[in-house]
């Protein structure tokens, strides 16, 4: 809103730097007569505050149709500064209007070219009297101010020595503190005004008095801030685009400003000097007994940074050549205030820029980036100036320093994927304003700065602030609204102190540490990139390699059947040889010929049925599974031969699959459950399923002699064996090939055990 709604000053206390000084709203034409002032201003946000309809007294305006040069505007007061009518002089040619000014000024304003904003022109006397005329476009208007000079003799040359020494000064200022302190001094001594405010906009646009200087006559305002709804949007744009502005009496009557053409529409005056304000804040400034005001924008970057505020306790106006001059010094520090900026953010990041070049040494170094950061925590953490800070990768956090919970992490990280999924930097120095539920989080994690570094996986790196508390004192209650009794909101007249305690807010991150971070993202991702080709490279090596050994594997097989058939039937036809009957000894080697064949053989036949796994194309349909675990027991029914096995089957409905390779998988599993079971007099076999979201999952568990869980990572290789064959006989190629056949479903398969305690043995295949 554009008048400040807060209670009314105690007489101890003045009116802040953004109350009297600085303007909030204006009305729509006519508005602005006496009587008027309280009307409703829920929709002053909107209020037409840059077409007033009115102008201050102290000098008339003219506008000129650029095209046709005839009067379309006057102000009401023209008479009595020209001595021409206001209604006679519209619709009069500029010539004849102007030339009564002087005879000059016509020829000036036609060699002006107009800028957007203002155009100074020569003093004029006018009638005895002097005038400051300034000139500006709107739309097809030209209009001119005539603004009454007091001081005849003074100029801007002779501020000039007083100019030059002060922006040598402001250059040379070592710090923002001396900065706002010699601009205040010089704006107070050049102007004569009682009190000279500095004030600051935050990124949510409230407001902070930073420096003051004042002789006393007002209370101090120094450090009191003030909500962004005393200067709302528009007024803040209009600040923006007209630096200047100044109000000598706030107990002025408005002049109104007549039209030639009644459907003229309203006269924008965005760029006037004599811009008439809102009624309220007149009313405002009388309240708090500042008669005179004025106020400078400050400029960093083409964008609003604050304000030099003044204040005066009797109406006072400032001439031209003096606000030109202040205008000028506070362009200068807005110029300054940048430069320190830019210097401050230059040094912060080089020694970011050196944090980073030490973490990528460190993810250099290790196997893993994620070592390089997680190994190294000071730079780890000093890179964002963050307390905390951790690596999720694929569901798997690792942290150093002051962290929320692994839990409280994950949610954090599903929550960015969810709501924040295309940004590669995310940053909030009040998570709880992003998510209410992280209240809890508020110690260790008000402010999150992450990263994203996978566009598959919710993989992040992030860093944490705790909560900073702070007390902030306002000037008045930023949330209380006087009204006048009958709903209606009037002017404030109370500016008491009010402190409120800010929770759940970090420190801000800076805009040095979010493109370092930025920076270092691109870092991590260049190096898993390297990683991903290299680890695609040295895939494409391992499956040219696979498939060579797969060839070879299968020919070799194929290949050394029929020689151990060989051997088998020739060992045979020896052992029945007659001149042999007799001889025990050959006997006995010929027997151990024919047995170690077999075991060669089965080998073989194992290691073919491997390689065919592996090469032969998958034939999927719908399986019974039911059906096909009663097939695969009836062939398995010569083990079953004097065993006692309690059966425990469930279930086990209808899969997609390739039925032949499905049937190998049971096969191999029961056919281990019984070998296994074959020391125990009561044998306990289940078979059951389970489906979970992404899988169904088929499991054969049993009683037997189980095994060490330390050795499980060998269980599914090739010719792997956790038993003697003394024991228990077998090639150590099936639990291979049930491996084998999952993967090649899309599946996975695993294992639990225990020794002596029996086994479960599972395979998994997607839903």
């Amino acid at each position: 809103m554009t008048e400040d709604p807060r209670p009314a000053p105690a007489p101890s206390r003045a009116p802040p730097a953004d109350r009297t000084g600085l303007d909030r709203a204006s009305s729509a034409p006519g508005a602005q007569r006496k009587g008027e002032v309280d009307r409703l201003l829920t929709t002053c946000d909107t209020e037409p505050i840059r077409i007033p309809g009115t102008i201050q007294p102290h000098g008339f305006l003219v506008g000129i149709d650029s095209q046709t040069w005839l009067v379309d505007w006057v102000s009401e007061n023209l008479q009595a500064h020209i001595d021409v009518n206001a209604q006679d002089a519209l619709g009069m040619s500029a010539a004849d209007l102007l030339g009564r000014v002087s005879p000059d000024l016509l020829a000036q304003l036609k060699n002006v070219v107009l800028p957007e904003d203002l155009a100074m022109l020569q003093p004029l006397p006018v009638g005895g009297r002097c005038y400051n005329v300034t000139a500006f476009r709107s739309r097809n208007e030209l209009v001119v101010e005539f603004e009454l000079r007091d001081d005849l003799t003074s100029s801007l040359d002779t501020l000039y020595p007083q100019l030059r020494a002060t922006v040598e000064r402001i250059q040379s200022a070592d710090d923002f503190a001396q900065l706002f302190e010699i601009v205040g001094a010089q704006v107070g001594a050049w102007t004569g005004f009682d009190r000279v405010l500095v004030y600051r906009f935050d990124k949510q646009w409230n407001g902070t008095v930073v420096a003051e200087q004042s002789n006393g006559t007002f209370a101090s305002l120094l450090d009191l801030r003030f909500p962004a709804s005393d200067i709302p949007a528009q007024a803040r744009e209009l600040y923006r685009t007209n630096r200047i502005r100044m109000i000598p009496d706030a107990n002025y009557e408005p002049v109104p400003l007549l039209a030639r053409r009644a459907s003229a529409g309203a006269l924008d005056l965005s760029q006037s000097v004599l811009r008439s304000v809102s009624p309220v804040h007149l009313q405002y400034m009388r309240n708090m007994g500042t008669p005179a005001s004025m106020s400078f924008s400050i400029l960093r970057d083409g964008q609003l940074w604050g304000l030099v505020s003044c204040h005066h306790s009797s109406p006072r106006r400032v001439p031209t050549h003096v606000r030109a001059a202040c205008d000028f010094i506070v362009q200068v520090l807005g110029i300054q205030l940048a430069a320190k900026d830019r210097n401050l953010d230059a040094a912060d990041r080089v020694a970011r820029q050196n944090l980073h070049a030490r973490l990528l040494g460190n993810m250099a170094q290790e196997q893993h980036f994620v070592d390089g950061l997680l190994r190294y925590p000071e730079p780890f953490m000093a890179i964002a100036d963050a307390a905390g800070a951790a690596v999720v990768i694929n569901g798997e956090c690792g942290t150093v320093g002051q962290t929320p919970t692994m839990d409280e992490i994950t949610d954090l990280v599903n929550w960015l994927a969810d709501t924040h999924p295309n940004d590669e930097v995310f940053a909030s120095d009040s998570l709880i304003n992003e998510i209410p539920d992280a209240q809890g989080m508020a110690e260790r994690a008000s402010g999150v700065l992450a990263i994203s570094i996978s566009q598959i996986h919710r993989s992040y790196v992030l860093w944490f602030r705790p909560e900073q508390i702070q007390t902030v004192t306002w000037g008045g209650d930023p949330t209380k609204r006087d009204t006048d009794g009958s709903g209606r909101l009037s002017p404030r007249t109370s500016f008491e102190a009010w402190k409120e305690t800010v929770r759940n807010q970090s420190a801000e991150w800076t805009t040095p540490q979010i493109e370092t971070i930025e920076a270092l993202r691109h870092s991590i991702i260049g190096i898993v990139m390297r990683n991903a080709e290299e680890l695609a490279d040295l895939s494409g090596e391992l499956k040219r390699s696979n498939a060579e050994l797969e060839a070879f594997s299968y020919s070799i097989s194929h290949d050394l059947r029929a020689p151990f058939r060989h051997i088998v039937g020739y060992a045979e036809l020896l052992r029945e040889m007659p001149e042999l009957q007799n001889e025990e000894q050959a006997t006995r080697y010929i027997t151990t010929i024919i047995e170690s064949a077999h075991i060669a053989g089965e080998l073989v036949d194992g290691l073919l049925g491997y390689s065919q796994t592996g090469r032969m194309t998958l034939s999927k349909r719908k399986v019974d599974m039911d059906a096909l675990l009663n097939d695969t027991l009836k062939v398995l029914e010569p083990d079953l031969k004097d065993r006692k096995i309690e059966w425990e089957i469930g279930e086990l409905g209808r899969a997609y699959g390739d039925p032949g390779m499905l049937r190998r998988v049971l096969q191999n599993l029961l056919s281990n459950a019984i070998k296994y079971t074959r020391t125990r007099e009561v044998a306990v076999i289940k078979v059951a399923r389970e489906v979970t979201d992404s899988e169904v999952i088929y499991s054969v568990s049993d009683n037997g002699v189980g095994f060490d869980m330390q050795y499980v990572g060998k269980l599914f290789g090739v010719f792997q064996r956790l038993h003697r064959m003394e024991e228990f006989e077998g090639t150590g190629i099936g639990l291979a090939n049930v491996k084998r056949i999952a993967q090649r479903h899309g599946g996975r398969a695993w294992t639990q055990a225990e020794l002596n305690r029996g086994a479960t043995f599972y395979f998994s295949l997607p839903r």
